[in-house]
């Protein structure tokens, strides 16, 4: 199963999400300097957690990189120099190296001397890039709907690839106030019903979700299909109203404002007519659109159709930290990541999505991520 649609983030709540002019794929990346020394907030994560995790997520590369997905995959990106052959072999030699240098600064060393570093020309042909974060939601959800448990997330219905185009909008299919009409071809394929609207609605933009029902049982649901429209950022549409400025705009403000103003839901969601479906996965990681599991922190999302899925990057931005007393500091941050994911607000080449985990927590964390940084990519040199 593919998430082609996985990332509310802040770019999709406002921030711009491609560049003004598109340059040539030939363009895109550039050969360049070493970025500066590998940075980890936190060194003895690094050696107890994160290297081991990182290993996981080259390992989901290597898998991804060897199926006749990613043949046809990299026949149709051609992102110049960047084959397949090479990524493998790029992938394989980076994973020797990750097991035999404990140390990341140590690491980061050895791989300036077996790589070229390739920076994206980012949203201003400069290398600026807009960091954004996603994350997998957890929420509380009823099997059966309740006076509680009133908002349903949908099974794809029966016969829904030979439905004609246009597909049926928003309002046609779940009602302006999210309770679909009588004639709504998506009664009766209910999955599961949320207490909120919102959160109902947070769940189809991420594309995936863990729910704890209410019979006790854990369900975890992936992305199986949507309709055939562009996304539309509630975000965007409440800065393009004035209610909120771009940089003032994050997605914890933004929960706050429809929690403040419930009624403003049915004038906002109705805009977005991207209508998501749902399977249970039955214990299944977030998959991103390779095909592979996504994990939090070392998985990024891109512009699929200009940059080499699967393959090794390395990101240069900050990230948000608690403090013991609850408030949140960004922090510079800049390692090794995995591109196996993409988004439909992720366009061109000056955006990329961090996936950040599961949770509450993560979900206020990753709403608070709206920076710049660098965005660079690696191959072994001939």
């Amino acid at each position: 199963m593919k998430i082609f649609w996985s990332s509310l983030t802040i770019a999709t709540l406002g921030a711009s999400a491609s560049l003004v002019s598109q340059p040539g794929l030939a363009q895109v990346l550039q050969p360049t300097t070493t970025p500066a020394a590998i940075a980890l907030p936190d060194y003895g994560l690094w050696q107890n957690q994160e290297r081991q995790k990182l290993l996981n997520a080259i390992d989901h590369s290597l898998r991804y990189i060897d199926t006749n997905t990613a043949q046809a995959d990299y026949a149709a990106v051609q992102v110049p120099g960047f084959s397949r052959e090479k990524v493998r072999r790029s992938l394989v030699r980076f994973r020797q190296l990750v097991q035999q240098y404990p140390d990341p600064r140590q690491l980061h060393q050895a791989i300036q001397l077996e790589f070229v570093f390739y920076r994206s020309v980012g949203k201003d042909g400069m290398g600026q890039v807009d960091f954004t974060a996603y994350f997998e939601p957890a929420y509380v959800a009823s099997p059966v709907k309740t006076n509680e448990f009133q908002y349903p997330l949908y099974r794809q219905p029966p016969g829904f690839k030979t439905w004609s185009q246009p597909h049926p909008g928003r309002v046609a299919l779940e009602g302006r106030d999210g309770i679909p009409p009588s004639d709504s071809p998506l009664r009766g394929h209910e999955l599961v019903w949320l207490k909120s609207r919102l959160e109902a609605y947070l769940i189809q933009v991420q594309g995936s979700a863990r729910l704890q029902l209410t019979n006790g049982r854990t369900m975890t649901i992936g992305f199986d299909g949507s309709t055939d429209y562009e996304y539309v950022s509630l975000g965007k549409e409440l800065i393009n109203e004035g209610i909120f400025q771009p940089e003032e705009l994050s997605l914890p403000k933004l929960i706050d404002y429809f929690e403040a103003n419930p009624a403003e839901l049915s004038n906002y969601i109705p805009r977005n007519n991207r209508f998501i479906f749902f399977r249970e996965t039955f214990g299944s990681p977030p998959i991103g659109s390779i095909g592979v599991p996504v994990l939090a922190e070392r998985s990024i999302a891109t512009d699929k159709s200009i940059f080499p899925p699967g393959a090794i990057a390395f990101i240069a931005t900050q990230l948000p930290y608690q403090r013991a007393n609850g408030d949140w500091l960004k922090l510079p941050v800049s390692r090794y990541v995995l591109d196996q994911d993409t988004g439909s607000a992720i366009k061109g080449a000056g955006r990329v999505d961090i996936f950040l985990g599961t949770g509450p927590n993560t979900q206020t964390r990753a709403g608070l991520v709206n920076d710049p940084g660098n965005l660079y990519y690696l191959l072994l040199k001939d």
